[in-house]
C-alpha cells in the first residue's frame, strides 16, 4: 500500500451488468465450495455476497469476516454447503497492510469519519516506532464508537449515529506482530506510517490507529486498509472482482472455487463406508476404532474422497457435527 494523501476519496459499488442478470436463470451444476475475492474498497461485504449470488444463482452464500467499505484486501466467500463450515474459521487471524495518518481524529477512527485537526504536533518517526512496542502482544482495546458491536441489543454504530456515545467495553486481543514498513513526513503536522500487523480475530485496525494516536497526543485515524490474508486466504491466491465477474457470468465459477474444506487442513480425515455412512446421515452415533485420531473434530469423507461431514472423534465412537450427505446427493 502506498503511501498518500489521507483525504476521503469517492468509491462505487459494484453494479448489476447483463451477465449478471443472465446469470440468474441459468442452470448451473451444484457449488460447494470457497471463493477467494480481492475486495476493492467502496462495496461492502454484504455486495460481494450478493454478486455472487447473482452470478450464481446459489442462495447459500457467505462471507467469512467483514472488510469495511473502504478496505480492501482478501474476503473469503462461502458458497454452498461451504457456508455451513464458516464457523471453524471464526478464529483465524488476520494480517493487514494499513495506513495511519496522525495529526487529526476521526469521529469513525477512520477516512469515512469526520475529521478533527489536532493542535499538538506530529509525531517522528522514532516516537512512533517506541509507541508500537507497547501495541505489542496481549492487549486491551476498546471497539470503535461505529463498529457492529451489539450494545443493550442495538449495535453500536446505530447509536453513534444517532448521536450517543456507545458504553463499549474493551476486550482483550493479541498482536502477533506490528511493525512500520514506511514512513512518509513531507507535512510534519501530518505524517503518515504504512504499517504490517498480523492479529487474532476481532482485532479492530481503526481501533489500533486510534489508540496509537492517543499514546502519542496527536491523533490519528485509518487512512487505508488492506486485508493480506484471512487465516490461510492470502492476497496473492485472491481473485478480482473483474475476474469474478467474467467467470461466474460465463458459469466458469468452478474454475475459480476451493474445496469447501480449504484451510481445514489442520483437522484429521476419516473414510467411511456407505453402510458407517447411513448412521451419521442419520444423526446417530457410530462406535468405530479411532486409534490414531487425536480426540477432536475430525473430516469425514466417503469412498469417492468428498468431505461428507464434520465429526468429533473419541473413545472408540464418532459424533456427527455436520453432515453434508444431502447435500452430496442432489
Amino acid at each position: 500500500m502506498p503511501l498518500g494523501a489521507c483525504w476521503p476519496s469517492v468509491a462505487t459499488e459494484p453494479a448489476p451488468t447483463d451477465a449478471d442478470k443472465a446469470s440468474r436463470d441459468r442452470s448451473t451444476t451444484r457449488l460447494d465450495g470457497v471463493l477467494v475475492v480481492a475486495k476493492e474498497p467502496g462495496p461492502t461485504s454484504h455486495d460481494i455476497v450478493g454478486l455472487v449470488r447473482r452470478l450464481t444463482g446459489v442462495k447459500r452464500v457467505g462471507h467469512g469476516g467483514t472488510l469495511d467499505p473502504f478496505a480492501a484486501g482478501v474476503l473469503p466467500v462461502f458458497i454452498g454447503f461451504a457456508t455451513r463450515l464458516v464457523e471453524y474459521h471464526m478464529t483465524d487471524e488476520k494480517e493487514y497492510r494499513a495506513l495511519v495518518c496522525f495529526g487529526a481524529r476521526s469521529t469513525t477512527d477512520d477516512l469515512d469519519g469526520e475529521l478533527s485537526p489536532s493542535n499538538e504536533p506530529g509525531p517522528t518517526r522514532d516516537q512512533v516506532e517506541k509507541a508500537l512496542i507497547g501495541l505489542r502482544g496481549e492487549i486491551e482495546q476498546v471497539p470503535p464508537d461505529y463498529s457492529a458491536v451489539r450494545v443493550a441489543g442495538r449495535k453500536a454504530y446505530e447509536l453513534a449515529r444517532h448521536g450517543e456515545k456507545p458504553a463499549l467495553r474493551a476486550r482483550r486481543v493479541t498482536i502477533h506482530r506490528i511493525e512500520m514498513v514506511e514512513w512518509r513526513d513531507d507535512d510534519p503536522q501530518r505524517p503518515m506510517a504504512s504499517l504490517e500487523v498480523r492479529c487474532s480475530a476481532g482485532t479492530y485496525i481503526r481501533s489500533l490507529a486510534r489508540d496509537l494516536g492517543e499514546q502519542l497526543s496527536s491523533g490519528a485515524y485509518l487512512g487505508a486498509l488492506t486485508r493480506t490474508a484471512s487465516g490461510p486466504f492470502r492476497i496473492e491466491d485472491a481473485y478480482s472482482l473483474d475476474t469474478v465477474r467474467d467467470a461466474l457470468g460465463a458459469g466458469r465459477a468452478a474454475d475459480l472455487l476451493l474445496p469447501p474444506d480449504a484451510g481445514l487442513e489442520a483437522l484429521p480425515e476419516l473414510t467411511l463406508d456407505s453402510t458407517e455412512l447411513s448412521y451419521l446421515a442419520r444423526g446417530q452415533q457410530l462406535r468405530r476404532s479411532t486409534s490414531g485420531l487425536e480426540d477432536g473434530l475430525v473430516r469425514i469423507r466417503d469412498e469417492r474422497g468428498r468431505l461428507v461431514a464434520v465429526a468429533k472423534s473419541g473413545s472408540g465412537v464418532i459424533s456427527p457435527e455436520k453432515v453434508f450427505l444431502p447435500a452430496i446427493a442432489e
